[in-house]
């Protein structure tokens, strides 16, 4: 990865939590152009609860999250519109429509946000599910695709506006070995071949490693980022044990 790339996600100051509750306090990273960055931590360390604030279903207590520079929290009509358009989310479940097809799944954005003819937009579907290995499971319904085919078909619609950044939650949850490690080169290819920049929560430690550039470890007991860096770097050199046992569970 480039160190001197273009930062595409700046966290500045966040604090987040629920009510009175505090869930991280004050954390401060950045995501450059074309990385794949991973959220990492232990259950109940608030990874999911920062992916929801990153993408701008809450808002925090505290603090700023930049998109291209441009504040996610602070912006409001029009303005918040045009960075939400900046990326796409590809959710735990694939969410996926059960009664439209693979392609017509992937067109819905285009379909809510654009004005192109029919055929444009079905032309545009296509060629991401294309990109994604699914071009012959176009006129499948979801519940005739496979679990990793769901989530294919999930990243097809999520790139479909073509967005500068996609976020992950859990994406090879629920995988079988093979079709994770499928997964995985199909994150890595679009972030190398597009420069799209992924964001991702996982506990998948063969992923972390196969396709995460850097990773953060949240720490339920200070409330923030205990650690980071290059994983494989974390696993053998982080000053805290517990990163490093983390880091070194199932793996040879």
């Amino acid at each position: 990865m480039n160190g001197t790339a273009k930062t595409m996600i700046e966290v500045r100051d966040l604090t987040i939590g629920y009510g009175d509750r505090l869930v991280l306090e004050g954390i401060n990273f950045q995501v450059r152009r074309g990385e794949v960055f991973a959220i990492l931590g232990a259950s109940g360390s608030g990874k999911s609860t920062l992916l929801k604030h990153l993408i701008g279903l809450y808002q925090p207590m505290q603090g700023d999250v930049l998109i291209s520079g441009a504040s996610l929290v602070r912006a409001e009509g029009d303005d918040r519109l045009r960075i939400l358009r900046k990326f796409g989310v590809l959710y735990q479940g694939g969410a996926l429509f059960g009664s439209l097809t693979a392609v017509e799944n992937v067109r819905l954005p285009l379909d809510e946000f654009t004005d192109l003819s029919e055929v444009a937009k079905d032309l545009i579907a296509l060629s991401k599910l294309r990109l994604v290995g699914l071009e012959s499971a176009a006129t499948k319904l979801p519940a005739d695709l496979s679990g990793g085919m769901q989530k294919r078909a999930g990243i097809a619609r999520a790139i479909v506006m073509d967005p500068c950044v996609l976020f992950l939650d859990e994406p090879s949850a629920g995988l079988d070995p093979i079709t994770s490690a499928g997964l995985d080169a199909l994150i890595r290819e679009l972030a190398r071949g597009l420069g799209i920049t992924f964001v991702m929560v996982t506990h998948e430690l063969a992923s972390i490693y196969a396709v995460a550039d850097r990773v953060i470890m949240l720490d339920p007991k200070i409330r923030g980022i205990a650690a980071e860096g290059a994983p494989s770097w974390l696993r053998d050199n982080a000053s805290q044990p517990w990163v490093r046992q983390f880091l070194n569970r199932e793996v040879a």
